[in-house]
């Protein structure tokens, strides 16, 4: 299982600085969101100051670009990168694709699986010197001149991660992906019970192996040398738990645990932005089924009892600032070697 972080960056020489430490210490990959910034700059920065640390998208929202749009930009990182990059993509929700991106949504499963498909055609044109010829549903691309094509790279096997909760993605990410993003707000149950039976499910269908798919997990912890700590940080996770279970597209795993009803009344709130009001449904039951709780040197170990076999990639769910609780990243990556020599 390979240990990763999470890049919590704003300028240029923090981007710069995370990727050295993140590669110094030791970590495997460095992911970038799609939050208040664009995933893919960061990414080009941290290319230049790493030499063997991978870097990952978690995620860059697909359906606000083209296909083409992407393709373009994947492969010039993974050229910059000499083939470190990763591209997780995700759908995001209907209402950031329509209202902040101004862009169509429907069918993202679908949608999905033939954006996908579309890179990979793109991709083989550039590096084969083939004809563009991909005629989908949602999209078409039948013109590539010599002198908008980039031409061949050293690493064109550029690895496909998409993120999902519920089954069509799941079972998209058996059925084409590399990788699998699995959202922080799960549990060790409906993993097990859920996520990669619906994945073996899509992996069968087409044929695969479900060995052939990564699967990688933003995973909350609460992280913590003493008691005031530990609070600190549980409350920091209950906010974030609430935020996510009060969203309709997560609701399927309150719906397996039973908390179905919690669920509808964090929606409730949430529609009437009263969200100093929802941390308060959230139990230590929930907390302790969604998130890790130890001292640092702890998490590794706990992270292996709960994830074995479930899990090939890990990231916590907590920003990785250099100079910001290095002995506390320290510790922890102590305590994962000793729970993965």
């Amino acid at each position: 299982m390979k240990f990763d972080v999470v890049l919590d960056a704003d300028t240029p020489a923090q981007i710069r600085a995370a990727a050295q430490a993140a590669e110094a210490f030791g970590f495997d990959c460095l992911w970038t969101p799609e939050t208040r910034h664009d995933p893919f700059l960061q990414i080009a920065l941290a290319a230049e100051h790493s030499t063997t640390l991978r870097l990952g998208t978690a995620i860059a929202v697909a359906f606000a670009r083209s296909p083409m749009q992407t393709a373009y930009t994947a492969w010039d990182l993974a050229r910059y990168s000499q083939g470190r990059f990763l591209l997780g993509l995700g759908t995001q929700v209907k209402p950031h694709i329509e209202r902040r991106f101004a862009m169509p949504w429907d069918s993202p499963a679908a949608r999905l699986r033939e954006y996908i498909l579309a890179l990979r055609h793109i991709w083989q044109a550039w590096q084969q010197g083939e004809k563009l010829n991909f005629r989908g549903e949602f999209y078409k691309f039948t013109l590539m001149t010599p002198f908008f094509s980039p031409g061949p790279i050293a690493h064109p096997q550029i690895p496909i991660y998409i993120a999902g909760v519920n089954q069509k993605l799941c079972e998209l990410a058996g059925e084409l992906s590399d990788g699998f993003h699995v959202h922080p707000f799960h549990t060790e149950a409906y993993l097990r019970q859920c996520v990669r039976p619906w994945a073996q499910a899509g992996a069968a269908r087409a044929g695969r192996d479900l060995a052939e798919v990564t699967f990688s997990a933003s995973v909350f912890a609460v992280a913590g040398d003493d008691a005031e700590e530990q609070a600190r940080n549980r409350e920091a996770v209950r906010q974030q738990i609430s935020f996510y279970a009060s969203t309709p597209t997560y609701h399927t795993l309150f719906d397996f645990h039973g908390w179905g009803d919690l669920s509808a009344q964090l929606g409730r709130l949430a529609a009437r932005q009263r969200w100093e009001e929802m941390p308060a449904l959230i139990s230590d039951e929930i907390i302790d089924a969604v998130a890790i709780t130890g001292a640092w040197e702890e998490i590794g170990p706990r992270i292996r009892q709960r994830y074995a076999g479930l899990l090939d990639r890990v990231t916590l769910y907590l920003p990785f600032v250099p100079g910001r609780q290095d002995a506390s990243w320290q510790r922890a990556l102590a305590g994962w070697r000793a729970a993965f020599p």
